[in-house]
């Protein structure tokens, strides 16, 4: 069985009052910031140097720290990086990351005034956001709205977040585990093209390329670390130690049959809903 990850010392895997620890991310979850598993929607940002770009879920800041790199070869270049997560931000900044907030991006609140000194009108060309949007469940359309004061009009939206069928299996071994009224703690929101597509138009934006992408993700720590990372402090945040770590074993054990195979390693399925928009003029 995988080591647990909640059994390495306390102190380095600490949570944050948001649930999350950059530290444990990092060890369990850093393929979600990997280059193969990045590319696609870096692909689709095409940042260039001079661009004004914000990354929304920024995590612990290594994609931000490549987008960052193309876009100071030229004057006027800026990265903003943002996280709900303290710890995550923390990180960034130790990544040397200069620009840098926690904020809920459903209600987006940063200082845009330190960036338009010379343009009281100052909005990003562009909004970059890998791994993040499925996190907001509470309001997806809020998501949206932060993004229209920020961008230009013409300005471009990339992403990459969960769609329908993300996590096909582990979540409904999650549910069937839990029992009690599961969906009014689930966290997460993994719409499809059709349903984004409604959003985004409601919004003013153009899509100009939306696919659903099924990809297979192996799981260094195994599902246990997935659950650690994603799971303990979110749909399992209420459920004492002793409870959740039953709901844990359970759900590996019947994932097992479907996610490991015979030399005892592990994957999952993924599926992402990749798009590019325009904020309309």
């Amino acid at each position: 069985m995988t080591a647990n990850p909640s059994d390495a010392p306390g102190e380095e895997y600490a949570c944050d009052k948001q649930g999350w620890s950059a530290s444990l991310y990092n060890k369990s979850a850093a393929f979600v910031y990997s280059p193969a598993f990045t590319a696609p929607v870096l692909d689709l940002l095409d940042a260039q140097p001079g661009d004004k770009i914000i990354d929304l879920g920024c995590g612990s800041g290594q994609v931000t720290a490549i987008i960052e790199k193309i876009v100071k070869q030229a004057p006027g270049g800026l990265v903003v990086a943002v996280d709900y997560s303290e710890s995550m931000i923390a990180k960034a900044k130790e990544a040397g990351l200069e620009h840098t907030f926690v904020s809920d991006i459903q209600n987006l609140d940063i200082p845009m005034s330190t960036f338009n000194k010379n343009d009281p009108n100052f909005k990003f060309d562009k909004v970059f956001s890998n791994a993040t949007f499925h996190w907001c469940k509470r309001d997806p359309s809020g998501v949206l709205e932060s993004v229209k004061k920020i961008l230009k009009p013409g300005g471009i939206l990339a992403v990459e977040m969960g769609g329908a069928m993300n996590c096909i299996g582990i979540r409904s071994a999650l549910h069937r585990a839990i029992g009690r009224d599961p969906l009014s703690i689930d966290p997460w929101f993994f719409p499809s093209v059709e349903e984004y597509t409604k959003l985004l138009t409601g919004a003013s934006f153009e899509p100009l390329e939306i696919i659903l992408t099924p990809r297979i993700t192996p799981l260094a720590d195994g599902v246990r670390g997935w659950l650690e990372v994603f799971a303990r402090k979110s749909i399992l945040a209420d459920f004492p130690d002793d409870e959740a770590t039953n709901i844990i074993d359970e759900v590996e054990d019947v994932l097992r049959v479907d996610c490991q195979d015979r030399e005892g390693n592990w994957s999952m399925v993924y599926t992402r809903l990749r798009f590019r928009a325009v904020l309309k003029n």
